[in-house]
């Protein structure tokens, strides 16, 4: 047998092992509510060579590609076990079970990982929490397409409505064109799944999720209980409304929250998940989950602070144009947004760096920040120059950042690549808030520069479904537990 032989039979190996894995994890997922995961990616839905791709990647972050071969063993050990509602991830498995010295099999070590999400430790599934989207746009959108796809398992969060502006063309033919956008959008592809449009009864069912689409211009016209809607979760994508007042206008009958897709105003919260989400009091009823930006640059900056001290930083953010911009030169509030998005890089402020104070009221250091619109539609990156408390090494913050990548709390919000091509069109559709450049980085004695991508799209409304899920309380926890 030829080289090429034994590498393509070894491949057609590996993917029947993955074809196997897929009605596992589909089961789990629909029966128990248990999202299994690799290295913080989600692998229920996914596809054989998205399953063979994940474990691929483990390069990048751990060194060394994951095989299946490793992992397969820890999620049949998960099928035998009565599991509750939780995320296992078996990228994390398969590395504490291989420094795991006390000769446990696969089983019995699996078992003991996870002791609780079963028997008396596991908890019960919850009922589905009504959730509304006030706003259809890109964001609005995008969470859509979370909720639905979270909503696998019948419980967690059920998307009941969208709210939209009256449609100029009528109704019927706003709601196909509403149904249109969900389906195919021109940067993150097409929509996994079908969508079926019922005009008579004002309705778009996704993946067999009926969303009432309700037209009103403010938020003073609805009454959601009229719908069925109850104790409802609304996120705003509007961006109309960022103070308290303005925002409590959508506490009408059958809302109980409201979550903004943008910064909160005032003495509104400003809540990046993985950083300050536990913060939140059982009572605030309206709360924000600040910028992309923020979301982006606010876990790095925790991280570093707290392994190297920061004394004071600057961001510059070179930021995808977005809908607020012009596509040719025309009026525009602020001066230079006015200028053609698609033909120029445009200077423009950013309030990240003084919301950092908000979600990271212990660090102390003075962050400031700027921005530049470039001509792409999605995908930015956040250039953070750091004076740190101490000296350090380029090796010793990327060890450290990579650890952070892979076992600590902040790993669904921090990855890390090491591709050395690495452009922003290869993150498009990441689920993380940032991803740190390994070899953009630069350190010299106590500075340290830190390039961070982010779909400031997908990631950032990966973040506000995290948020959502953490106050709706079918935010469900992680196995085996991140270190801390």
């Amino acid at each position: 047998m030829t080289d090429n032989d034994g590498s393509f039979t070894h491949w057609k190996h590996r993917e029947e092992i993955a074809e196997s894995m897929i009605p596992m994890i589909g089961k789990l997922h629909r029966e128990r509510d248990v999202t299994v995961l690799l290295h913080s990616r989600s692998l229920v839905n996914k596809s054989v060579v998205s399953i063979l791709k994940t474990h691929r990647f483990a390069r990048q972050i751990a060194g060394a590609e994951l095989s299946v071969t490793e992992t397969l063993p820890f999620l049949q050990a998960l099928t035998t076990l009565d599991l509750g509602p939780s995320q296992i991830d078996l990228g994390m498995l398969a590395a504490t079970y291989k420094e795991d010295d006390r000769g446990l099999s696969v089983a019995e070590f699996t078992a003991e990982a996870v002791a609780g999400a079963t028997g008396g430790n596991r908890i019960e599934r919850r009922e589905p929490r009504d959730v509304v989207l006030y706003g259809f746009g890109r964001i609005g959108r995008l969470v859509a397409r979370l909720l639905i796809e979270k909503a696998g398992s019948g419980n967690g969060l059920r998307l009941r409505a969208i709210v939209v502006r009256g449609g100029g063309g009528g109704v019927g033919e706003d709601l196909v064109k509403r149904a249109s956008l969900l389906r195919r959008d021109s940067v993150h592809g097409q929509f996994q799944g079908t969508i079926t449009v019922d005009e008579a009864n004002g309705t778009i069912t996704a993946n067999g999720n009926v969303i009432k689409v309700i037209h009103a211009d403010d938020p003073s016209s609805v009454d959601y209980t009229a719908y069925g809607i109850k104790d409802a979760l609304l996120i705003d994508n509007t961006g109309k409304w960022r103070d308290r007042e303005g925002l409590s206008q959508h506490l009408r009958p059958g809302i109980d929250k409201v979550v903004l897709t943008a910064p909160g105003k005032g003495d509104v919260p400003n809540i990046v998940h993985g950083v300050n989400h536990d913060t939140i009091k059982p009572d605030e009823r309206i709360l924000s989950c600040a910028s992309c930006t923020t979301n982006a640059i606010v876990p790095p900056l925790k991280a570093m602070d707290d392994e190297f001290g920061v004394e004071r930083g600057h961001v510059e953010t070179v930021h995808s144009f977005t809908n607020d911009q012009n596509l040719l030169d025309n009026y525009h509030k602020s001066e230079r947004r006015g200028r053609s998005a698609p033909l120029n890089m445009v200077l423009t402020e950013t309030g990240a760096a003084s919301a950092v104070a908000k979600a990271l009221p212990d660090l102390k250091a003075r962050i400031t920040g700027s921005s530049i619109r470039v001509p792409v539609p999605d995908v930015s990156i956040a250039i953070l120059n750091l004076q740190l408390g101490r000296e350090t090494s380029r090796e010793e913050v990327l060890d450290h950042l990579r650890e952070v990548s892979l076992t600590s709390p902040l790993k669904r919000q921090i990855d890390f690549t090491t591709a050395p091509d690495a452009v922003s069109s290869d993150f498009v559709g990441s689920r993380h808030a940032s991803i740190v450049d390994a070899g953009a980085t630069k350190v010299e004695g106590d500075n340290a520069i830190l390039y961070l991508w982010y779909d400031n799209e997908f990631g950032y409304s990966c973040q506000v479904v995290r948020v959502v899920q953490y106050v709706s309380g079918v935010e469900y926890p992680t196995y085996p537990a991140p270190a801390v």
